[in-house]
């Protein structure tokens, strides 16, 4: 089915369940897509949410949540991980970037970021498993075509390794490498216990979550961000946190965020004592076991390596994912499109430059 872009129409969604049970049967929808996600974004960083639907003949055919937000002197606009349609329709999805487009002209936006979870390549790069998606090249063609670029700022991670959960879970755990097998079992047989976080560990999760952060040297926000971030989002039951303890004592932690069939591991913290009991093992294999019981096909983990070596600042957490042996998923990465080419050029080079000064 094709699209002609004179015969789709948009309007705004003002519910919320509505919004979320509309992208829930897109493809591509993303946790980052969701109603929730645009009310957290609007509270903790001042970036006021679009809610559009794409629309021909009463048939829903994209969903673009937009987050719009001022900049010192410029306004900028962002669609994380969107807009959510089906890409295979290239038609479709050139008249979706043309309203885009014009809303950021109609605005003088400096510039209009795109994400969308659309796959470039899987595989590591130069290996035998490399292989290119047609999908995504072809996409990526139209909009270097339509005059967008490759973003300096690519916001979310580009790289994630992703697992199959459509299979028993024997075979699953089967097929973990020797290594991640093994320090699982360790955990279990070192008096690692599991059990599902509530609204009263908040402060507790935080407290590890800083601790890994002053260990790992990456910045952490103030509390109440991320209370917002996993209240909110564990009151909607679309996240849920897991806690490894011994003897009553926490030592690690995940949290878990979930839409549609997609799990996502966003984030995960761990004390510094108790290492050598593999929590954070244990707690993965807790983590797919009640993604698969939820209902879901994937589990995302969430962040892979730009550059495949060790240099890399991923790298070691990629290590420890690699172990699980998810498929590792390079998508397109965040594109921008700048409708007066010389306000984002002064964006790029001279606003990094003011706000690292304030």
């Amino acid at each position: 089915m094709s699209a002609d872009s004179h015969l789709l129409k948009t309007r705004e969604i003002g519910d919320r369940q509505r919004w979320n049970d509309l992208l829930r049967e897109l493809p591509y929808a993303h946790v980052l897509q969701t109603w929730d996600w645009a009310a957290f974004k609007q509270t903790t960083g001042g970036w006021q949410p679009t809610r559009l639907a794409f629309h021909r003949g009463g048939e829903i055919l994209a969903l673009a949540s937009l987050a719009t937000r001022r900049i010192g002197p410029l306004t900028v606009m962002t669609v994380s991980k969107g807009p959510a349609l089906d890409y295979r329709d290239l038609p479709l999805a050139e008249a979706v970037l043309a309203e885009l487009e014009n809303r950021a002209r109609r605005l003088g936006n400096a510039w209009l970021k795109i994400d969308p979870d659309v796959v470039a390549a899987t595989g590591l790069p130069g290996s035998e498993d490399d292989h290119r998606d047609a999908l995504g090249q072809q996409f990526s063609q139209l909009l270097t075509a339509r005059g967008w670029r490759f973003s300096n700022s690519q916001v979310q991670f580009r790289n994630t390794l992703k697992i199959d959960l459509q299979r028993p879970l024997d075979d699953i755990l089967m097929s973990f490498s020797g290594n991640t097998r093994r320090k699982v079992r360790v955990a279990a047989r070192k008096d690692v216990t599991i059990r599902a976080a509530t609204l009263d560990d908040l402060p507790l999760l935080y407290q590890l979550y800083q601790v890994t952060g002053a260990r790992d040297q990456f910045l952490i926000r103030p509390f109440g961000y991320y209370q917002r971030a996993w209240q909110d989002f564990m009151q909607a039951g679309l996240a849920q946190a897991f806690i490894a303890e011994v003897a009553g004592r926490a030592i690690a932690h995940v949290i878990l965020f979930r839409f549609g069939r997609t799990c996502w591991y966003f984030y995960g913290a761990s004390s510094n004592q108790e290492r050598a009991r593999m929590p954070n093992y244990a707690l993965q294999w807790a983590a797919l076991q009640w993604a698969k019981a939820q209902g879901c096909a994937v589990y995302d983990m969430w962040g892979a390596p730009d550059v495949f070596a060790e240099s890399d600042p991923l790298w070691g957490v990629y290590k420890f994912k690699r172990g699980f042996r998810g498929t590792l998923v390079r998508h397109i990465g965040a594109w921008d499109f700048a409708p007066q080419p010389w306000l984002y050029r002064a964006y790029e080079t001279v606003m990094p430059r003011l706000l690292n000064r304030i």
